[in-house]
């Protein structure tokens, strides 16, 4: 690993300590820390994601290798996702949320797919692409949705699970565009 990469996932680990420490002095209980630290740690992964995503589409050589960059990218949000699992996996455990399988494949799939994919993904086609970052925007988009709904035990539903749906939505289409432009200027 080049000491760049080492540098960007020491700023990703440092945001991830910055997003604990404040939850810890914001909350007295433990359960609401790791709670509020779970919900926090996604929002900063979500971000990643998105930069990543943006990052392929933008990519000006082939699409079918992503570039160096890309898997910066991916490693980063894989990192960062691994460690939202961790705060996730114990607000699961101490504030006993309920778990509905269905939801649980379709998120554990994703997180597979979220470890894998900077090792793997450069390896595959762009349709194996394509499934991996729609699939991801997709399971992110339904956890917003859920949100929406009231599904979330301890977080009622607010304008910012608005914004973040809306802007995974515009991000998933205006990405999709992009590719296809870069796809199309490619084959001339």
């Amino acid at each position: 690993m080049r000491r760049k990469d080492l540098k960007i996932y020491g700023i990703g680990l440092f945001l991830e300590l910055i997003i604990i420490s404040f939850c810890y002095v914001q909350f007295d209980e433990l359960t609401e820390v790791i709670r509020h630290a779970a919900r926090y740690s996604g929002r900063l992964s979500a971000v990643i994601f998105l930069g990543a995503f943006f990052l392929y589409v933008r990519a000006p050589q082939e699409l079918s290798v992503p570039q160096s960059n890309v898997r910066l990218g991916l490693g980063l949000f894989a990192f960062l996702h691994l460690i939202h699992f961790g705060l996730l996996a114990a607000n699961v455990s101490m504030n006993e949320v309920p778990l509905i399988p269905v939801k649980v494949a379709g998120g554990a799939l994703a997180y597979i797919m979220i470890i894998l994919a900077p090792f793997y993904l450069h390896k595959l086609s762009l349709k194996f692409h394509l499934i991996y970052f729609y699939y991801v925007t997709l399971v992110m988009c339904l956890t917003y949705v859920a949100r929406l709904k009231g599904e979330f035990e301890g977080a009622e539903p607010s304008l910012f699970h608005y914004i973040a749906l809306s802007l995974m939505l515009l991000a998933a289409t205006g990405f999709g565009w992009l590719l296809k432009k870069s796809l199309s200027a490619l084959k001339y």
